[in-house]
């Protein structure tokens, strides 16, 4: 795992441009850094060696000198690829994964791409066709950056690069922002930096001297609802199921330094730490993040799957008051607002990592998406459910089956429940029917926007664009599989892969690896019948089956609990911080004109007292602080907070 940045054109004090690049990106590749600048072209390279310690360094280029790469990510398969290079008559200078990618592409063009196996993203610079490359994976591990200024194309792994490049500052994005008060994210290429964008997931992009076009490679798919599937026996499927699995864990414990695993008590990571600790010479290391509610901490199942498989096991207990200290940070390195404190635990937890030495872990996500984990598929069966009988008193008490860990729900009336799910209130047909319920309840934080900010917006829909999005092919699927292109499409790598994994891991040098999210095993789920993944109510039933010898029954029978985090309430009482009654104050909330000075004096000040009012406040206060903060942070619309607390050493 590294950072790389570069241009395509004329761009004006190249070396030093590169090197202000290298800075910018340094907390990714801590260990070396390099630049190549050669006529119209340059990359910039900050590297975390994991591969190829001794010869790996970038920016690689081939013997004749007419290739050059900057990379970021892992080739896992590399091993299989340079064999098969070599049975060719390749011949090899390092043993990298880097030099796999150069090989690879002198002989296959921007097509080798679709023989990686791998979370990666990289420029590659094409002297003969005078051209560079671009590409990223295909579920969007690795971020990719690029913008145009002054005639020059410029890219990064982080936002933070590009505004190295004289003449490129930061401005929101208005639509952007609505996005994500809307969707949790926005809707890539648009990111929250006006004028700058991101390359999609599955995607390469040709830049010369014509312009850039880019184009996806691979597509995540699902079959025709109704159609006849191959896979008709669940036994088999389930071998089928833990072969792919393992060999996926496998190829990700490849490295030339030892490989750790995240454990958070759940299924996803509990079966990745089993499987891995199997492949381990030495005893595996596995790392936790706690809480001191027990709304949230679940520690007593780390701990019992930690003793169960003898590793070696340490812990960060993350208060409240820690999520408020290090929030600042979360922001610089998430580059966008967010609407949730979910990534501030998780920048705690690689803060650990690091400090145990070690720089790569394997993670649970991707699970839930992969094989229908989430509880807004079973919510959305329900509603469908009871959508066809609207009248029914008795239906709507399902709902209190889903979401065991909000009490408060679960004594509702039948009424109520079919109210707040919207129970017939949704066409069935509804491309967004899964999703409605939520859609709702995260543009209600919009309240708050600016009179100015709701103008410019007029006649916008967030959600109608995303709709615009959809394949083809989406009205065909069977609404389970819509429901689940919609997460692994959109939030997945908008912001589980973004704002809550590469982008916490790598502020401090950190690499997660995904299992789940090998695209062998993600194209084998989408094969895979609705049913053999949810059945009736029971999420992820195939996985559960297929692992059920190597995880034990507490870990396999649990309910479902989401990662969660303590959101407005830690910022109050220990967590009250100077910074955000600063950020939050009537002046900065009007300076930045785009939320309403008197509407969040109000939510500051109940939420300051404890008195927020479920999801709409939390995820309100969040997103205007966070907002705040990348406004003082990158557009420079007021001082950048200098109270934010160094917490157990996280940033020493």
């Amino acid at each position: 795992m590294c950072g790389f940045g570069g241009f395509f054109g004329h761009a004006p004090e190249a070396e030093h441009l590169l090197r202000t690049m290298t800075h910018a990106l340094e907390h990714r590749g801590p260990d070396e850094n390099g630049i190549l600048a050669s006529g119209q072209a340059g990359l910039a390279h900050t590297r975390l060696a994991i591969v190829g310690l001794s010869d790996g360094q970038q920016p690689m280029r081939t013997q004749d000198g007419d290739l050059a790469i900057a990379f970021n990510g892992e080739i896992f398969n590399y091993v299989e690829l340079r064999e098969e290079l070599r049975a060719r008559g390749r011949r090899f200078r390092t043993g990298s994964d880097t030099e796999v990618i150069l090989q690879l592409y002198d002989e296959m063009g921007e097509e080798c791409v679709t023989r990686l196996n791998g979370d990666f993203a990289f420029a590659l610079r094409d002297a003969r066709r005078r051209r560079m490359v671009l590409a990223r994976d295909r579920m969007g591990v690795r971020p990719l950056f690029y913008t145009r200024h002054a005639g020059v194309f410029y890219f990064a792994s982080e936002v933070k690069a590009l505004l190295q490049v004289p003449g490129i500052r930061a401005e929101m994005d208005p639509l952007a922002l609505d996005q994500i008060f809307t969707l949790w994210t926005p809707l890539a290429p648009r990111t929250p930096f006006k004028g700058i964008h991101e390359l999609e997931p599955a995607s390469l992009m040709i830049v010369d001297r014509n312009g850039a076009i880019s184009r996806p490679y691979w597509r995540l798919d699902y079959p025709d609802a109704g159609e006849p599937s191959r896979h008709r026996d669940e036994r088999a499927a389930g071998e089928e199921l833990r072969a792919l699995l393992t060999d996926a864990v496998r190829l990700r414990m490849r490295a030339d330094v030892p490989v750790g695993s995240y454990l958070s008590g759940g299924l996803d990571s509990s079966i990745i730490s089993a499987l891995a600790a199997g492949m381990t010479p030495q005893t595996l290391r596995t790392f936790s993040v706690t809480f001191d509610s027990a709304e949230h901490d679940e520690s007593a199942f780390q701990n019992a799957m930690a003793q169960a498989l003898g590793t070696r096991h340490a812990a960060v207990h993350c208060t409240e008051g820690d999520i408020a200290a290090v929030f600042p940070e979360v922001i610089r390195f998430t580059e966008r607002p967010i609407l949730r404190t979910a990534p501030a635990p998780l920048y705690t937890l690689s803060g650990l990592v690091r400090r145990e030495g070690l720089k790569v872990v394997l993670t649970g996500e991707g699970a839930d998406e992969v094989f229908a984990g989430y509880d807004i598929f079973k919510e959305a069966r329900v509603r469908r459910f009871c959508g066809r009988q609207p009248g029914s008193r008795i239906r709507p008490h399902l709902f209190r089956k889903l979401y065991p860990y909000l009490p408060g729900l679960r004594q509702q009336s039948a009424e109520y429940l079919a109210a707040f799910f919207g129970t017939g209130s949704d066409r069935l047909d509804d491309p967004l029917f899964s999703h409605r319920p939520r859609l709702r309840g995260t543009v209600a934080t919009k309240l708050f926007f600016s009179e100015a900010l709701k103008s410019e917006l007029a006649g916008y829909d967030a959600a109608e664009e995303m709709a615009s999005l959809l394949p083809g092919a989406f009205a065909r699927w069977h609404p389970l599989h819509q429901a689940q292109y919609l997460e692994a499409r959109f939030l997945l790598p908008g912001y589980i892969l973004s704002s809550q994994g590469d982008r916490m891991a790598m502020a401090h040098g950190i690499e997660g690896r995904f299992p789940f999210l090998d695209h062998r095993l993600v194209e084998f789920a989408a094969g895979l019948p609705p049913q053999m993944k949810l059945k009736g109510l029971t999420e992820k039933h195939i996985l559960r089956e297929a692992t059920k010898d190597i995880v034990p029954a507490l870990i396999r029978e649990r309910p479902k609990q989401p990662y969660r985090a303590p959101d407005s309430r830690a910022f109050a009482g220990s967590g009250a911080r100077g910074y955000v009654a600063e950020a939050m104050s009537e002046r900065a909330i009007a300076s930045t004109g785009l939320f309403s000075p008197k509407a969040v004096a109000r939510l500051h000040a109940k939420c300051a007292t404890g008195k927020a009012g479920g999801f709409r406040d939390n995820a309100a206060f969040v997103g205007v602080l966070s907002t705040q903060l990348w406004m003082q942070t990158f557009a420079g619309s007021q001082a950048a907070p200098r109270d934010a607390l160094k917490v157990k050493g996280l940033n020493s």
